[in-house]
């Protein structure tokens, strides 16, 4: 996700912080600190008000990345691949992998919200326990509040909205009772774009009423429309490249580059001559070792392009999405991503054959309009 930093590993996989999580622990802070505990528990000293904010919103964070944490290692033991935890304004998001059954889909949907209810049940009965055996109050409200807010943590992700964890579970009730994943994942995304058009239209209704938290709902409404139109659009190309492999939309051959060569002579003999804003490269041996995109090039210091090798300016081939001719294009091009950049390489024993670029679907796109429509 843009404008997230690496703050280190959960469960083996990168967990990332975006630059809005500060900012909710301190809007979350203020609310519990300000005007929660004061009105709960009247009578004690601002300070202590303050430090049960800042306790019970870290807390509420650490609750957030448990229900992330909790999808990584559900998709981790049902082999599904994790590219990281990324923890946001709206509470995290996991990055994986498809899953190969509806069985593993929905143990994965269904652990985040179970662990945020176990969460919720564990702190609030902790804080009534607390309160009856001790008396102390503020404790005994920032776990109470902690509880109370994970079980709507828990209950709102069960809504049937893709993306929120709810819609997961639908999309894999459907691909069980038909047997065919892309319809469901179409019926669940059309289902969240219905879902988040009524949390908008309940956040506006809120806010003419004289709620301004009723704009949170609409935020979230609006997420959640963006994100499962997305989804939608995702299951419609899946639909209609359902069955074609890669090789029937890859171009060939591919205008190639030495790795070995500096940024200056790479510009020189092979960027001025090619119309491409991306170049495969390949080593001494003849076999792809990454890809260069020239606007890196161009950052590239004048006096630094002597002596710089194009492959320190490149991306490796370990981090680029790459595919076999024979694979099915709809999963191959799972693999991109934001890491990878927009592009397939297809590699077969070894050797570059191919590549998928936008164009290159967006022209298969076409041809298969057009011969539906000749058979219509």
């Amino acid at each position: 996700m843009n404008g997230s930093v690496r703050v280190g590993h959960v469960v083996g996989v990168p967990l990332r912080m975006h630059w809005s999580v500060p900012l909710l622990v301190g809007l979350f802070a203020y609310g519990l600190g300000h005007q929660g505990l004061p009105v709960w528990t009247p009578g004690r000293s601002d300070s202590v008000y303050a430090l049960a904010g800042v306790i019970g919103a870290a807390l509420l964070m650490g609750s957030l990345l448990l229900h992330e944490t909790a999808h990584a290692a559900t998709a981790l033991r049902n082999k599904i691949s994790v590219q990281d935890v990324t923890l946001w304004a709206l509470g995290g998001t996991t990055r994986m992998g498809r899953p190969q059954s509806a069985a593993a889909a929905f143990a994965v949907a269904v652990s985040g919200p179970l662990t945020s209810l176990v969460i919720g049940g564990v702190a609030l009965g902790a804080g009534f326990g607390l309160h009856q055996l001790s008396g102390w109050a503020v404790p005994s409200v920032v776990l109470a509040w902690l509880g109370w807010a994970n079980l709507f943590l828990g209950v709102f992700n069960l809504l049937p909205a893709v993306p929120l964890d709810g819609g997961r579970v639908v999309q894999a009730v459907l691909w069980w009772r038909t047997g065919d994943r892309d319809r469901a994942d179409l019926a669940a995304s059309r289902g969240g774009q219905i879902m988040g058009l009524l949390l908008v239209a309940a956040g506006w209704i809120s806010v003419l009423r004289g709620a301004p938290g009723g704009l949170w709902i609409v935020f979230i409404g609006l997420f959640v429309m963006v994100v499962a139109g997305a989804e939608r659009r995702r299951a419609a190309l899946h639909t209609a490249l359902r069955g074609i492999r890669v090789a029937d939309a890859m171009s060939s051959p591919v205008v190639t580059g030495a790795d070995w060569l500096t940024v200056r002579r790479f510009i020189d003999e092979v960027v001025v001559r090619s119309r491409h804003s991306a170049l495969p490269l390949l080593d001494f041996e003849g076999r792809p070792s990454g890809i260069v995109q020239v606007s890196r090039l161009a950052s590239v210091p004048g006096p630094s392009r002597e002596t710089v090798r194009v492959r320190e300016a490149a991306t490796p081939l370990s981090q680029c999405a790459v595919a076999a001719p024979d694979d099915l294009l709809s999963e191959a091009l799972e693999r991109i991503s934001l890491r990878t950049g927009a592009r397939l390489l297809v590699v077969d024993a070894g050797q570059l054959v191919g590549i998928v670029t936008g164009k290159d679907i967006s022209r298969l796109m076409q041809r298969t309009t057009l011969r539906g429509e000749q058979t219509g």
